[in-house]
């Protein structure tokens, strides 16, 4: 875990992170909150790549909580068999979808403790829905912004909500709507796991990470 970086160079970072990518954009395909929501629940322990080619078909037939009822269970698990713990996310869909149905007149809510109380919908998933349909500036943290504050020493933490915290509280407001997108963007194609690409990395000189991969 690196030293919390200070203002001025957090600041940095983002000037460029927003200079390279002004308006960054999550990679889950959907058409409202509710498909956002189902997409987001998909993605657990799957990849967006995986969770879009299955949703594709999905969401052209049910894109309301009422419509994937009228599909029901086995017809929805025909459709994301292909993602990883399919039944069991299957159920939760429904579930959610009943109770969004019956307590929300089909609309999904837009608090975090309403999200949160729906069927497979934690934190991480309330956030990413708060930001990314109603712009509010939550940071849903997963295992790449949690390498990336750690590494780079912007949100450094022990967990993820510690790292959600030293998000909201460390980054300029000015970027705090986007910081979530440019985070994990960053730490899913460039300050990766395994072989971080230190060498296309936009805040290199910025970063007190000490086992940077060589430049090429």
């Amino acid at each position: 875990m690196a030293k919390q970086l200070d203002y001025h160079t957090i600041r940095q970072v983002f000037d460029r992170f927003h200079e390279a990518e002004p308006e960054p954009k999550g990679e889950l395909e959907h058409l409202n909150a509710y498909t956002l929501v189902v997409a987001v629940a998909l993605s657990a322990q799957a990849t967006d790549a995986g969770v879009n080619k299955a949703t594709k078909a999905l969401f052209e037939i049910a894109d309301t909580p009422q419509k994937m009822l009228d599909l029901g269970e086995e017809g929805l698990t025909q459709h994301i068999k292909s993602i990883g713990l399919y039944r069991n996310k299957a159920k939760n869909v429904m579930r959610l979808s009943r109770i969004l149905v019956e307590e929300y007149g089909g609309e999904v809510p837009n608090s975090r403790a309403a999200l949160e109380s729906l069927p497979g919908v934690g934190r991480k998933t309330a956030n990413v829905v708060l930001n990314m349909w109603w712009g509010y500036p939550s940071q849903a943290v997963d295992t790449h912004i949690f390498r990336v504050g750690n590494r780079t020493g912007i949100a450094p933490g022990k967990d993820v909500i510690a790292v959600e915290r030293a998000i909201e509280d460390n980054v300029p407001v000015d970027f705090a709507r986007h910081a979530h997108h440019w985070l994990i963007l960053h730490g899913r194609y460039i300050c990766k796991a395994r072989k971080p690409a230190c060498p296309a990395c936009l805040i290199r000189d910025l970063c007190p990470f000490e086992e940077k991969t060589e430049v090429s």
